[in-house]
């Protein structure tokens, strides 16, 4: 079983999948870092220097790298679902999980990360709010397609594994 975890930035698809993972007894992926481990460089650097379009057609190929994994937690970037046929692919070879944050917690989460993402630096706390919402309601229809929506402002682990079980059994 593969589970493959969506969501916006700063929606905690790393901290709840290494959680799952861990519980679950199966391995962690995260796409981003793996991409970062795979090319030598960090994904703001490559945007900066190739281009979305190119950072996009490797992202694909890392997330059909995970088409032989079992018993895998995979933490998508929060864009993965949004291009080419990748959502469909996600749902075809695993169960979505969805992790659906408020605008206000993500901002919070954003304020008071150590990491900040350079498409969010530099803007005013209206700007970034705004910019989030946007995005956010343009990843929508993609997110929405998730077999699992999961309210993930404060999440509980194990009412998602709950869910996740239901739905293994189904």
């Amino acid at each position: 079983m593969k589970l493959y975890l969506l969501g916006y930035m700063y929606s905690g698809k790393t901290t709840v999948g290494r959680s799952l993972a861990q519980q679950l007894g199966f391995g962690f992926v995260d796409l981003d870092q793996l991409f970062e481990e795979r090319y030598h460089t960090s994904i703001p650097l490559f945007f900066n220097r190739y281009g979305e379009d190119a950072f996009r057609k490797l992202e694909q190929l890392m997330l059909h790298s995970t088409e032989m994994m079992d018993n895998a937690v995979i933490s998508t970037g929060g864009g993965t679902p949004c291009y080419f046929d990748n959502m469909e692919w996600i749902n075809a070879h695993g169960v979505s999980v969805y992790l659906n944050v408020s605008v206000a917690k993500i901002v919070q989460r954003a304020h008071a990360s150590k990491k900040i993402r350079p498409v969010l630096a530099n803007k005013s706390p209206e700007e970034l709010q705004a910019f989030i919402e946007c995005q956010l309601a343009q990843r929508m229809p993609f997110y929405r397609m998730a077999q699992i929506r999961f309210p993930a402002d404060e999440p509980d682990i194990s009412s998602l594994l709950r869910i996740i079980k239901t739905e293994e059994s189904t």
